[in-house]
């Protein structure tokens, strides 16, 4: 067997997700056992979503500061890398947890994707090495979408505009990291980002946009070059696809690129299936 890792990544509005789903339903349809991880999912086994960090100091005074959530905090807590990590977002939408306000605030302040750099990565990085080594003689294909490229892009240049080679080092590092599973990256392009994009705004709510481009034009490369509005967030996924194909340029793994500007499913699936029987050896 061939890889037991497959990364599906692109821009918004590429095609990942439809790409993910068919690397999961193709391998599936071949008897491999397979697990999908698709944006968001907060059980993902090699990443961290809605989930906050507090070394154990801070951890102690958050809990004298809010004495009546202290059974709460040491039920849902998790020990991580020396400190604690606190789940909070299945704690609310799996195990129907209110948090008093106040300390909802404080954790999600110390959500690990607010985190300084240097811990947020150490965190990280910890996340994928523990996955790596625990899945090395697992029988199982992981399908993951977005955390590998897209997550630390956001970080380090959407969120805070650093240069270019942190972000680059660090995902070259990740890359490092995983080569135990033989990881194969699947990328899914656009020829007219302008095009793709208005496409995933036109079928997403309005809402979508809202928070996207608050998040893109308020911080981090965005806020830095003065962007606004739709173009300004174009100009931001401009540079991000820039960014991406140096990115992948660096890394010294299997790698496809996927041209999926028609979105045709029949040349999609074709394309996938391809990579697939090269990428697992079939």
């Amino acid at each position: 067997m061939g890889a037991r890792l497959i990364i599906v990544e692109g821009l918004p509005g590429s095609g990942k997700s439809t790409t993910a789903q068919l690397v999961y339903d193709i391998l599936r349809d071949r008897g491999i056992n397979a697990e999908l991880y698709s944006e968001g999912n907060y059980n993902h086994p090699a990443d961290f979503d809605g989930a906050a960090y507090f070394s154990s100091e801070n951890f102690d005074a958050l809990m004298r500061r809010y004495p009546r959530s202290e059974d709460l905090l040491c039920r849902i807590k998790s020990r991580y890398c020396g400190g604690y990590v606190i789940p909070y977002r299945k704690a609310i939408e799996e195990d129907h947890i209110s948090f008093e306000k106040e300390l909802f605030e404080e954790i999600t302040r110390n959500d690990i994707y607010e985190l300084l750099l240097d811990i947020h990565i150490d965190l990280i990085s910890s996340r994928w090495k523990n996955f790596t080594q625990s899945r090395i003689d697992e029988d199982k294909v992981y399908i993951f979408e977005c955390c590998f490229i897209q997550n630390p892009v956001t970080v380090t240049m959407i969120k805070a505009n650093f240069p270019k080679d942190v972000t680059v080092n660090y995902i070259n590092g990740l890359a490092e990291t995983i080569a135990p599973l033989r990881p194969v990256l699947i990328y899914v392009e656009q020829k007219d980002i302008k095009v793709s994009f208005k496409r995933a705004v036109q079928s997403r709510p309005k809402e979508w946009f809202e928070g996207f481009s608050n998040y893109y034009l308020n911080q981090g490369y965005g806020y830095d070059n003065g962007l606004k509005g739709f173009d300004g967030v174009l100009k931001v996924l401009e540079e991000r696809n820039s960014l991406e194909g140096e990115i992948y340029d660096s890394l010294k793994l299997i790698k496809y690129r996927i041209d999926n500007s028609d979105f045709n499913p029949e040349v999609l699936s074709k394309q996938v299936d391809s990579i697939i029987r090269q990428g697992l050896q079939l």
